[in-house]
């Protein structure tokens, strides 16, 4: 009897155990899921110019983002939504690639990432996204939309609240389902207990404009499958660049690569 006091006595230790480390994950799992990079103003307005980008601010004068030089009569505005490391002034690759392409690029910030207020979660980054797509549309011109990893979770909620704004698609090292790769990386979590559902294949199954995917063959963050998913679940005209030997991070992203000129002019052209 001893014996199986003791099992019993080590069983609920263990259960008791995983059941704290569960309540830890839900508790903390906004901590897990978004990892911003923050600074002060000051210091982002001087990285920003040695970066060549101006900032831009909503009407109250509020930071959301970072432009690249102005371009007349652009092809289209892009409107770049960043992945989860970081913040938007890191992604001044995208501006490097694109603008060069006659494409009018803004990095947007999001809600307590870099130098912006806020708090992150789902509702937060796609209100800021929606606002962003609002103020980008009303400059003129067809919109653009660039969703990066996490960045593509908010393509696809912006989308979803503005889907006659968003005139083509470009998502990279993208994910179908966040609580799928919650559950592949922590199996003991139920997928219900998942605060911030994203699920841009979802979002994106009605959008029938152009689109491009970017897929690193060696993704260990989301998995390469979950891009194919998304690319599975598109509509309209749609390419997929694959790059097997890639991992999540490390996608050739130079911006002298052809790629991009073929990206922009597939974009540009399935627009009409």
């Amino acid at each position: 009897m001893r014996a199986v006091r003791l099992v019993a006595i080590a069983l609920a230790v263990a259960l008791a155990l995983v059941a704290a480390g569960v309540a830890l994950l839900v508790a903390f799992q906004r901590r897990l899921l978004y990892q911003p990079a923050r600074e002060d103003e000051a210091t982002a307005l001087a990285r920003a110019a040695r970066l060549g980008l101006t900032p831009w601010r909503d009407g109250t004068g509020a930071l959301v983002g970072w432009r690249g030089d102005a371009i007349r009569a652009p092809r289209a505005r892009v409107l770049v939504l960043h992945g989860n490391a970081g913040s938007a002034l890191d992604r001044a690759a995208y501006v490097e690639a694109l603008a060069p392409h006659g494409l009018d690029v803004a990095l947007l910030e999001y809600p307590g990432y870099g130098a912006r207020g806020g708090e992150p979660s789902l509702g937060s980054l796609a209100a800021a996204a929606a606002a962003a797509l609002d103020a980008l549309a009303a400059e003129g011109g067809p919109v653009w939309l660039v969703g990066e990893s996490l960045g593509s979770g908010v393509a696809g909620r912006a989308f979803a609240a503005r889907p006659a704004l968003v005139a083509a698609l470009l998502l990279v090292t993208p994910f179908a389902d966040l609580a799928d790769v919650a559950r592949a990386r922590f199996p003991l979590v139920p997928a219900a207990l998942l605060r911030d559902r994203f699920a841009p294949a979802r979002d994106l199954a009605s959008f029938e404009r152009p689109a491009v995917v970017l897929v690193a063959g060696k993704d260990e963050v989301v998995g390469a499958e979950q891009g194919r998913r998304v690319f599975d679940a598109l509509r309209g005209p749609k390419r997929l660049y694959e790059d097997a030997g890639a991992k999540h991070g490390t996608l050739d992203l130079d911006a002298e690569a052809a790629m991009w000129g073929e990206i922009v002019s597939f974009l540009a052209a399935a627009n009409g």
